[in-house]
C-alpha cells in the first residue's frame, strides 16, 4: 500500500475546527443544497460545503428580506456542524462582508471559489478567472481570512489552462494570508469536467504545503480512492458528483480508508428509507411544485443501475403529483431483485 492507512483512522483539523473524517463533501452548484446536504451529513460526512453563494447576493439580502428567502441562506439551526458556507465574487470588500455575515449565521468554516469553469461566473472575473489574477487572489483571501474569527479554505484547479498551471504559487499565496486548507480539484478550467482529472498533479502541490491539501475530481469507487492517495499523497478527499445518488458513498468510502475492508452494500430497505427522507425534505424545502421539478434529478441519479431505471425515470418525468411519484418511487425500489442482490457500485 502506497498511502497511509493511518492517516485516515485520525482526525483532520482546518484551523479551530476537527473534522472526525476526512471525506468531505465538495460544494456542487443545484445539488448541494439543504436537503442534500443533510443526508449525507447524517451518513456521516466529515464535512459538507454550500452550493455556492454569491457574495453580493448575500450582501444585498443583508437589507432586502425578499433577496434573504430567495438564496435560502445557510440556517444553523437546520443543520448539524460543521457546515461550511462557499462564497463567490471578484471584490474583496463585497466578500469579506458575506463572509461576517455567514459567520453570523453560524457557519462553521468559509470556503472561496476560485475553481468554478462557468462561463457566466468567470466573465465577472470570479470563479476560475481568479486564477488568472494572483494579485486579486491574495486581496480576496486576505480580506475573508481578517474578516472572521472562523476558519477560511479555497477551492482552485490546476490552473486556467495547460500552458498556465499556477495552483503552487496560489497555495503558497493562500497560506501566506492565512487559509487554513485548499482543496485542488485536478484538472484545469479549460478542461470543464472533460477528460480525467490528473492525480499525480497533486503530488508536487502536497509536497509544497504547509496547509492539508484536500484532493478532488473523479473519485466515484474505492479504487479512486486508494489510486487518488497512491498517486497525491493529500490529506483528504472531496467528492462531488460521486455522491449524487449516493449520499452513503462518503460513509462507506470513510470505512473503506480506515480499515482497507469493503463495507456491505446498502441494503433496499436502507436505499429506500434514504429516498423517502430526501424527496420529503425537497418537498418541503422547496414546496410541492418546485420541489418536484428538483427532485426529478435526483430520484434519476438513485435509479442508476438499478433494474427498469429508465422506465421508473420516463414515469418520474411525466408526472407533477407528488402522491403518485411517491407511489412508484416505492414500488421502484422495492424491486423483488434489489431485495434478494442489492447492487453493488
Amino acid at each position: 500500500m502506497a498511502w497511509d492507512q493511518r492517516l485516515f483512522q485520525e482526525p483532520l483539523t482546518l484551523g479551530s475546527v476537527t473534522l472526525s473524517s476526512r471525506v468531505i463533501l465538495a460544494p456542487m452548484a443545484g445539488v448541494t443544497d439543504w436537503p442534500f446536504r443533510t443526508i449525507v451529513k447524517e451518513f456521516g460526512a466529515g464535512l459538507v460545503v454550500s452550493e455556492m453563494v454569491a457574495s453580493r447576493a448575500v450582501v444585498d439580502s443583508v437589507r432586502n428580506p425578499v433577496i434573504r428567502r430567495r438564496l435560502r441562506l445557510f440556517d444553523p439551526t437546520q443543520e448539524s456542524p460543521p457546515v461550511s458556507v462557499q462564497l463567490v465574487g471578484y471584490d474583496p470588500e463585497i466578500m469579506a462582508e458575506a463572509a461576517r455575515f455567514n459567520e453570523d449565521l453560524g457557519a462553521h468554516l468559509l470556503d472561496i471559489n476560485m475553481g468554478c469553469p462557468v462561463k457566466k461566473v468567470v466573465k465577472t472575473d470570479a470563479g476560475a478567472a481568479l486564477m488568472r489574477d494572483e494579485a486579486l487572489a491574495r486581496r480576496i483571501i486576505r480580506s475573508v481570512v481578517q474578516a472572521v474569527h472562523i476558519p477560511v479554505t479555497v477551492k482552485m484547479r490546476l490552473g486556467w489552462d495547460g500552458e498556465h498551471l499556477n495552483a503552487a504559487s496560489l497555495i503558497k499565496i493562500a497560506e501566506e494570508e492565512g487559509a487554513a486548507a485548499v482543496t485542488v480539484h485536478a484538472r484545469t478550467r479549460s478542461q470543464f469536467y472533460e477528460g480525467h482529472a490528473d492525480w499525480k498533479a497533486l503530488r508536487a502541490l502536497k509536497d509544497g504545503a504547509h496547509i492539508p491539501i484536500i484532493g478532488n475530481g473523479d473519485v466515484t469507487t474505492f479504487a479512486d480512492a486508494a489510486q487518488l492517495l497512491e498517486e497525491s499523497g493529500v490529506d483528504g478527499i472531496a467528492v462531488g458528483r460521486g455522491a449524487c445518488g449516493r449520499p452513503w458513498f462518503l460513509r462507506d468510502l470513510d470505512f473503506y480508508l480506515r480499515t482497507q475492508e469493503t463495507p456491505p452494500a446498502i441494503s433496499a430497505a436502507e436505499r429506500l428509507e434514504t429516498v423517502q427522507r430526501h424527496w420529503k425534505r425537497i418537498l418541503e424545502y422547496y414546496g410541492q411544485e418546485q420541489g418536484v421539478l428538483l427532485a426529478r434529478k435526483h430520484l434519476g441519479w438513485y435509479s442508476k443501475g438499478l433494474p427498469n431505471a429508465a422506465e421508473f425515470r420516463l414515469a418520474v418525468n411525466s408526472l407533477t403529483d407528488p402522491k403518485a411519484i411517491n407511489a412508484i418511487m416505492q414500488d421502484f425500489f422495492s424491486q423483488k431483485e434489489l431485495q434478494e442482490a442489492p447492487p453493488k457500485f
